[in-house]
């Protein structure tokens, strides 16, 4: 009889909450497709327990692991490097092991810059508009300045969190950066010649929640995009929609992470379409 190896590669997400995240039911399907004997453990990790956790990727010679909410910037002080958009971002949600290194990297700005490519929006040369300025504000405002967008517009309610992002791009990366406090109903930047709705105003259970913002100002043809992922068409699509927009749903951002990080951690590619469909039968009703 020959001798059979049972042995699973192990990769995962620490967070907390992690009830709802749907990236390992993404993932199983990219490995089982990619015929990989991986699997991806989703696992509860609260912050006290972040250093154990670590300590326990190691000890179980796991290949990797995403990091969600809150463990995003408090993961740093346990990795041995950074990619530069992660260093310039300063918040990590995907870490590889290298040799025994763990080597941290941010897929968030990365896989939406794919999904942008996927749809034929170019960025090179354009002017990016982007509703919030938390973490995935961050993440897609650098990875859109390092793929070559001449400025970008930051519209933000907290006033230190919006310039602290303006200024970070402009730091960092070849573009310019505008900050707009965001009070009452936020008026489009005329020269914008995309928009995104990196806030996560809209997200199930609060469907019918919409950011406020002056739709009329939405021109025909207009990209405008959504991070927001369930429902995959939230009110704020739908809005721009009817005003003639060409709609960019978050479900685009949220499997091209998933395919970035299947193939930063397997050096293989990534099954994008069988991702998709698992991802989209996630959200039927």
């Amino acid at each position: 009889m020959a001798e059979k190896n049972y042995r699973a590669e192990l990769v995962g997400v620490f967070g907390d909450p992690v009830d709802g995240n749907p990236t390992g039911v993404v993932e199983e399907a990219g490995f089982a497709a990619a015929g990989l004997n991986w699997r991806y453990l989703t696992c509860r990790v609260p912050v006290e327990k972040l250093a154990d956790a670590m300590k326990g990727m190691r000890a179980m010679d796991m290949k990797g692991i995403n990091l969600t909410m809150p463990h995003k910037v408090a993961v740093l002080e346990y990795l041995d490097e950074l990619s530069e958009a992660a260093r310039i971002i300063g918040a990590v949600n995907t870490v590889a092991v290298r040799d025994g290194r763990l080597i941290g990297e941010n897929t968030d700005g990365k896989g939406f810059v794919r999904s942008l490519k996927d749809a034929d929006i170019p960025l090179e040369g354009k002017v990016v508009a982007i509703l919030g300025a938390g973490g995935a504000a961050k993440a897609i405002g650098v990875e859109c300045a390092l793929e070559g967008a001449k400025k970008l517009h930051i519209i933000n309610r907290n006033v230190a969190r919006g310039e602290e992002l303006a200024e970070t791009i402009r730091k960092h990366t070849a573009a310019e950066a505008e900050f707009h406090p965001w009070q009452g109903t936020a008026e489009i930047p005329a020269d914008a010649d995309i928009l995104i709705n990196a806030t996560c105003v809209g997200l199930h259970p609060d469907v019918d929640k919409f950011p406020d913002v002056r739709y009329d100002q939405i021109r025909p043809g207009m990209p405008v995009c959504d991070v927001v992922f369930n429902p995959a068409m939230p009110v704020f699509l739908q809005k721009a929609e009817a005003q003639g927009a060409k709609v960019l749903t978050g479900l685009g951002m949220l499997v091209n992470q998933a395919a970035l990080n299947f193939e930063i951690w397997t050096g293989v590619k990534a099954p994008r379409e069988v991702m998709m469909e698992a991802l989209k039968r996630e959200f039927e009703d």
